[in-house]
Order: C-alpha cells, then structure tokens, then sequence
C-alpha cells in the first residue's frame, strides 16, 4: 500500500508513464502477494507446507523490489533486469 501511494503521489512527475506503470505493477503484485500469503496461511494443508509460502514470499520479494529498483536507477541497476521473471517463476511455483 505504501509503495503504490509513493508511486502516485511521490513519483508523480518524476518519471516517465511506463516507469510509473512499472512502479504501479510492482505495488499491485505486492499487494497481491499478502493476499496469497493470507489465503495460504488459513488452508490446514499448505499453512505448514515448506514450499508454497516461502516460494510466494521470496518471489514477491525479488519481483516487486527488483521493479522499484529499476524504475528508480535503471542505468545502476541494469544486471536486475533478468532477474525479475525469476521472482515471478517462483511466485507461480508456489
């Protein structure tokens, strides 16, 4: 929630509409990732299972924050880049 308000009201004007629709995207996909998590945390099978909510976080993680990175400093951070669909491989894995 806070990095999807920082996007619309901090970042506003600062960057360009596709780097803000970036921000946006990685905002909306954390945010999409508690939901998961939540919804995994209340189903009695997978609440203990040892793949499902670590793969879910760490792939939320690196995909969420590796976007914000490169929004900010694409030009620093340009190695990020191939890593952001691992983030999202992972989230889908679990």
């Amino acid at each position: 929630m806070i990095a999807g308000a920082f996007g619309s009201h901090g970042l506003k004007g600062r960057l360009d509409p596709g780097q803000l629709q970036a921000w946006h995207t990685a905002a909306n996909y954390a945010i999409f990732n508690g939901i998961a998590l939540f919804a995994i945390s209340l189903h009695p099978r997978f609440a203990a299972h040892r793949f499902a909510g670590p793969a879910i976080a760490a792939g939320g993680l690196v995909f969420s924050s590796s976007i914000f990175v490169l929004t900010l400093n694409r030009d620093r951070f340009r190695f990020l880049g191939p890593i952001t669909p691992m983030g999202g491989a992972a989230m889908i894995a679990g």
